[in-house]
């Protein structure tokens, strides 16, 4: 089928002209190769991977998306299958087993690794999911401390083809435990008869192989690395953590988390690849579960049907109400589950955020109240549209606005951490959860407040 974005190389895979189709596509970068490749076909996407050298096949096949690659392997040979999964970067190659839920394809894939590689790879697979262990890689070099700077040279020109970065050298001792991690800078600006012992400061950082992502994610950015060791409980030095895997998870869990505030269920793939049905069947749960709540704002409107027939013009500003009160709460929802994600708030700190929720709640109700107020108070003035009584209309809706939002501020502020005491995800139904609150008990705290200043007159 051709391809009208690159007509040029459809032509080339049409006519089977492989030899320059290879001079072609060869002189991109691998990130590159896999943009391009992915508007083409997995059987045109094969012909790709059939003429690139292995070393840049491998490196493009692992920017692809994980559904792209499971894809494509189902189109290419035995051969070319096994050359692409021995030649991959060992925590790429794990992000991908892990997707596989078969446990005959599993163990199919398993069986083209070489010994040594499917040894990796099962040792990374037996941490948890979502753990470091599962994104370390033990592609990195270490040296001793009694070596000189000009050995450490000769060892990484010699072993560090294979390594994920060389940016950072790890020292241990003879029991594989690390004492001492050195940029590879140092190494090029000292003398070569220097003792790489001379250069340790014995200060380094490093993370557990159960250690969570958002706890790597913090230490990467606090103290600006490009990579980090993990190590066991006795200090041996199992593997290494690189910033482009921390990032690229980092951004699955950010994309998890605003698809949960938004009332839905996390998408498995991306939006445009993910089926219809897939994606009515990830919606309509969290739907159905608000439009159950929602009838109970029809239950409140039903229990003051008395006080509307008697003013009316009071149901023209329930959607003002509900939805200032809604939104406010979604706000603070909001704030507080990112404050969380960034470990910027904890669970102790609940009694100062309500303390700021409360005088928050307070200024932003005061600011739409007198919005609301001023709003009517001037209609007033050249209509006739709420009656006589349109200054206690006024202060009524003005104080609910205040009492609804600095509840909504509150309920939004709480929920998160109340679910996250109890170990729910607070993202996944704080927002839903207080938009439908928020409603039903607005409603309540509007006519509470209308009854309090219209009783005599227009109730």
């Amino acid at each position: 089928m051709s391809n009208k974005i690159f007509p040029e190389i459809s032509e080339l895979i049409e006519k089977g002209n492989l030899k320059d189709l290879k001079n072609y596509i060869e002189v991109l970068q691998p990130p590159d190769i896999a943009d391009v490749a992915k508007n083409f076909s997995c059987e045109e996407q094969k012909v790709f991977f059939d003429v690139l050298p292995i070393r840049i096949a491998s490196k493009t096949f692992e920017y692809l998306g994980v559904d792209t690659q499971m894809q494509l392997l189902d189109y290419l040979s035995k051969e070319k299958k096994a050359e692409i999964l021995n030649a991959m970067a060992p925590d790429d190659r794990t992000t991908l087993y892990e997707q596989i839920e078969s446990p005959e394809q599993r163990k199919e894939f398993l069986c083209l690794l070489s010994e040594n590689e499917q040894k990796i790879t099962l040792f990374l697979l037996g941490y948890p999911k979502g753990s470091i262990g599962r994104l370390m890689t033990p592609d990195f070099i270490a040296i001793k401390k009694d070596w000189t700077v000009k050995e450490v040279l000769d060892f990484v020109r010699n072993n560090g083809h294979d390594s994920e970065t060389l940016n950072v050298l790890y020292v241990t001792n003879e029991r594989d435990i690390l004492i001492d991690d050195i940029r590879m800078r140092e190494f090029l600006l000292a003398p070569l008869d220097k003792k790489v012992s001379a250069m340790m400061d014995n200060k380094f950082l490093f993370l557990r192989p159960n250690h969570d992502i958002n706890e790597a994610v913090q230490l990467f950015r606090n103290y600006n690395r490009t990579a980090l060791p993990v190590i066991n409980d006795e200090g041996h030095l199992y593997g290494i953590v690189t910033i482009d895997d921390i990032l690229n998870v980092s951004q699955q869990e950010s994309t998890k988390e605003m698809q949960n505030l938004g009332g839905s269920e996390a998408l498995d793939e991306p939006y445009m690849a993910t089926p219809l049905f897939e994606m009515v069947r990830k919606r309509a749960g969290w739907l159905i579960i608000l439009f159950l709540g929602e009838l109970l704002t029809a239950t409140a409107m039903g229990y003051f049907e008395e006080e509307i027939s008697k003013a009316v013009v009071l149901a023209l500003f329930v959607p003002l109400i509900i939805s200032s009160g809604g939104n406010s709460g979604s706000q603070a929802t909001s704030l507080i589950i990112r404050a969380i994600a960034l470990r910027e708030v904890k669970l102790t700190d609940w009694f100062k955020i309500m303390k700021r929720e409360v005088f928050s709640g307070i200024l932003l109700g005061t600011i739409l109240g007198a919005i609301g107020f001023i709003r009517i108070s001037v209609w007033s003035l050249f209509s006739n549209i709420y009656g006589p009584h349109w200054i206690l209309i006024a202060l009524t809706v003005g104080l609910s606005l205040v009492f609804v939002v600095l509840w909504g501020s509150l309920a939004g502020s709480m929920l998160p951490l109340l679910l996250r005491k109890f170990k729910f995800d607070p993202a996944k139904s704080s927002a839903p959860f207080v938009a439908t609150l928020v409603d039903v008990t607005g409603l309540i705290i509007y006519f509470m407040v209308a009854f309090v200043f219209l009783k005599g007159t227009l109730l």
